[in-house]
């Protein structure tokens, strides 16, 4: 039994006639009757009583109706649903972050993308770094959000694509001899005790700060190293010691605590998106699409 079948017995029980069945399926009306006596061949029963005028369903007729119909119902519901997971519509995407992403455009890629694609369920999980990566290559993350440097890609097994770049600025307690200072340089921070991103959470983001330092003259003598900013910025604003930050940080509103640009030219820090090698999902071509066109606009309004 094909699926042919059953929509030719669906027009001639709608139609009880065989030539307007025939006609509206654009066949001649012999090949239809033959069809639909095979049909009640294979399933062993008359589904049309021929002796009335007009054609009558049997009962066994009526029954089967229904049920095909149902049937053809979920079929061409499952194909529209194909159809939808093909173009990326639905199914379910898990992203990792870090917290710096939160605070540049990640509240815009969200609305954007769910615009657009609300029927796909978004799974966000907060991860160090070093995890992301770890949970990418373990399939248990489809995409990941974090501070990218180019030893963390060596293998061919992830892609990247950098979504933002940013300078590094000074967080200083409010009461610091430094904080009426419009700009700060480095070498003033010397002999200060930093707090630094922790090396597990965001590794390139403290190995960059450690770097630059270093091109100052010193080494940062590190008091604390902090998992999240909002730790981070506690931390300066008790006085505990002073930070190098992406400049994002400054979207965060600590009480006590004040940002200051960087005398001296600092590389940029590169936000990237983050992925398997080779995964041909639907729904990860469109994120990525939505976050590059937001990451695009951003640009254009800095």
């Amino acid at each position: 039994m094909e699926l042919r079948h059953l929509h030719y017995f669906i027009a001639v029980a709608e139609e009880l006639n065989f030539t307007r069945a025939a006609a509206r399926l654009h066949i001649a009306q012999p090949p239809l009757s033959k069809q639909i006596h095979d049909l009640e061949q294979e399933i062993g029963v008359q589904l049309f009583d021929r002796t009335q005028r007009p054609l009558q369903l049997t009962l066994a007729g009526r029954v089967f109706l229904k049920e095909v119909q149902d049937a053809i119902a979920l079929v061409d519901n499952a194909v529209k649903m194909a159809q939808s997971a093909s173009r990326g519509e639905i199914g379910r995407l898990v992203i990792g972050f870090t917290s710096s992403m939160t605070n540049i455009f990640l509240p815009d890629i969200v609305r954007a993308y769910r615009d657009r694609f609300p029927l796909v369920e978004l799974v966000w999980r907060e991860l160090a770094t070093s995890v992301q990566l770890q949970a990418l290559r373990d399939r248990q993350l489809d995409i990941g959000f974090f501070h990218l440097t180019s030893w963390m890609l060596q293998e061919s097994d992830l892609c990247s694509m950098t979504i933002w770049h940013e300078p590094l600025i000074v967080a200083l307690p409010e009461t610091h001899p430094l904080a009426n200072h419009t700009q700060v340089s480095l070498k003033a921070l010397e002999k200060e005790s930093f707090i630094l991103p922790s090396r597990h959470f965001a590794p390139g983001l403290s190995k960059e700060i450690e770097h630059l330092c270093q091109q100052s003259g010193f080494s940062p003598v590190v008091v604390h190293e902090g998992t999240m900013m909002l730790t981070i910025l506690s931390l300066v604003a008790g006085g505990v010691g002073v930070a190098l930050l992406p400049a994002n940080v400054q979207n965060i509103q600590r009480k006590g605590v004040v940002y200051k640009h960087i005398v001296e030219s600092t590389p940029t820090v590169p936000m990237a998106a983050v992925w398997r090698q080779g995964d041909s999902s639907a729904i990860l071509r469109e994120f990525l699409e939505v976050t590059q066109a937001i990451a695009q606009t951003h640009s254009k309004h800095e």
